[in-house]
């Protein structure tokens, strides 16, 4: 999946295409990472965190939503958002809860990728 930039010649009608410069972004990130980071939490079949979208919402627009997370995480711009807190009952069926935290859906994907 090539990424271009085009720059104006100063020409009209013309103008100019190379690839992605390597000192474009802080922080070399693969893009192949991020899309198997979501693979393998699409697999783990994750539930919604926080914000309450889906698996399927988010795959609507897989292509859009990863590559917003690729240029987030490579120019140091990525802040996971909030977990989404989840209680469940400890081990061995004792008294109380423990809290498990739930990443969203672009957190799962970041922490993913980087196991």
């Amino acid at each position: 999946m090539p990424w271009f930039v085009w720059w104006s010649t100063g020409v009209a009608g013309r103008s100019q295409v190379s690839g992605p410069k390597l000192s474009d972004k802080p922080f070399q990130i693969d893009k192949l990472v991020v899309w198997e980071a979501f693979q393998r939490v699409k697999a783990n079949k994750g539930a919604a965190g926080v914000d309450e979208q889906s698996n399927e919402e988010f795959e609507r627009d897989a292509k859009g939503n990863l590559f917003k997370i690729w240029n987030r995480l490579s120019s140091g711009s990525y802040f996971p958002p909030p977990v989404k807190a989840v209680e469940i009952p400890k081990h061995g069926g004792g008294a109380g809860v423990r809290i498990l935290g739930v990443p969203t859906e672009p957190a799962n994907s970041e922490v993913a990728s980087s196991a």
